[in-house]
């Protein structure tokens, strides 16, 4: 684990807080997940998504860098009853194994030397959620570095091979007042 990077992480996690709402691709698609399987929530932070997805009856796992994120998460999933299986961990040392997981959900992270490994940790028929922002944007939400956010149509180029259940990026077009903006999402599934 990279002491500085999880220095960081830990610092904007320490003191209270609880994890938010859940992802936008996965609670407004959550119809299309399994009734059961194991399921990951990669950089899970505080793991409203894993939360979510323990809600949903999944065998929930969130993994983050950040050891004081995995003890708000474990915390969050005690108060309400919840079994969330939460891991510090630094996924681009180890990440998951090939063929674990029947979801996977990613959210406001962007490592893209990452997203072939998550493809291959998903079990046949395994989907894969995934938000982050993008560089065509209309707000300063997000990372100032363009590094760590996507370029047009991105996240369907690195899905490519995958069977497209969902996708959404409407980058500048028309209102930008309205709609779905600074982000993209996919819901793919591993054929």
């Amino acid at each position: 684990m990279s002491d500085e990077v999880r220095q960081k992480w830990d610092a904007i996690y320490d003191g209270e807080g609880k994890a938010g709402a859940g992802a936008r691709v996965l609670v407004e698609n959550s119809h299309l997940l399994p009734v059961r399987g194991r399921a990951l929530e990669v950089a899970c932070g505080r793991g409203a998504n894993a939360l979510f997805l323990a809600r949903c009856g999944l065998e929930a796992y969130g993994w983050d860098i950040s050891p004081v994120a995995v003890e708000s998460l474990q915390a969050d999933a005690a108060g309400q009853g919840l079994v969330v299986r939460g891991e510090a961990r630094d996924v681009m040392q180890q990440p998951p194994l090939p063929d674990s997981f029947d979801v996977i959900v990613v959210s406001h992270f962007l490592e893209r030397g990452l997203i072939p490994l998550l493809r291959q940790a998903l079990r046949p028929q395994g989907l894969l959620f995934y938000q982050t922002f993008t560089r065509s944007r209309v707000s300063d939400r997000g990372p100032s570095n363009p590094a760590f956010r996507l370029a047009d149509n991105e996240l369907l180029d690195v899905c490519a091979g995958m069977r497209v259940l969902v996708y959404r990026e409407e980058g500048r077009i028309g209102d930008i007042g309205k709609g779905f903006r600074d982000l993209a999402l996919i819901v793919a599934q591993k054929v």
